[in-house]
């Protein structure tokens, strides 16, 4: 199983390294976040053996859980990339590093408000509907700067980026169109904020990451392709 999963994790480090070189990029431009909601705190284990330190969690309760089991594996760093409830922002904000699917206000300062005192700010991103997907979370585009500025204001955390879900396309050109819509909101949010811990832009999974790191992807989260299907 671990000679399986170690193929795997290498095979997906490989198509960003290679996709990279492709759009010109240095592969350490991209971080592999690797999606662990499901998979238990065995084989994340395994995978951080391998060199893996940060993982991604949809579900609040299982990840909560599962930090908790693995607080012996030095330097991991937890990233929730589910939907957020204000029923769970308390747990999001006492137990993980990153928030990537932030899209209003009240969220983010329930989030602030209840960081611990003795733990370092909160990374968040700020979920973009970039397609317009009708039942897509995430704040519209052209509503993402006046957010932005607001959590940025926000004293317990550090507003880092974008993230982005949009609806699967047709084609590695139409791939790459959307993320290229992404990834000009990214460009002109940095230049209004000159914020310099605006740096990432999480967008790109098992299917379409060779698109998203073409189109300027810091981040991307895979986890199918590391683990194997659910």
């Amino acid at each position: 199983m671990m000679d399986e999963l170690a193929k795997r994790y290498q095979a997906v480090r490989e198509r960003i390294t290679q996709a990279a070189l492709q759009a010109g990029r240095s592969p350490s431009e991209v971080q592999l976040l690797v999606v662990s909601k499901t998979f238990g705190p065995d084989l994340v284990a395994q995978v951080a053996a391998l060199g893996q330190r940060a993982f991604g969690e949809n579900y609040v309760q299982e990840a909560v859980d599962k930090i908790a089991a693995l607080r012996h594996v030095p330097g991991l760093v937890w990233h929730c990339i589910g939907p957020l409830q204000s029923n769970k922002t308390r747990l999001v904000a006492e137990h993980f590093d990153w928030v990537h699917s932030v899209d209003r206000l009240k969220i983010a300062q329930r989030l602030s408000e209840q960081r611990p005192a003795h733990l370092p700010p909160l990374h968040v991103c700020l979920q973009v509907n970039i397609d317009g997907g009708a039942t897509k979370a995430g704040v519209a585009p052209a509503e993402t700067l006046a957010l932005a500025q607001a959590v940025a204001a926000l004293p317990h955390l550090c507003l880092r980026g974008l993230m982005t879900i949009p609806d699967p396309v047709d084609g590695f050109e139409q791939q790459v169109a959307v993320h290229r819509e992404a990834q000009r909101l990214f460009e002109a949010l940095q230049a209004a904020l000159h914020w310099p811990q605006f740096d990432t832009l999480s967008m790109g999974m098992s299917a379409d990451l060779e698109a998203a790191v073409l189109a300027g992807s810091s981040m991307v989260r895979v986890g199918t392709a590391v683990f194997g299907a659910r």
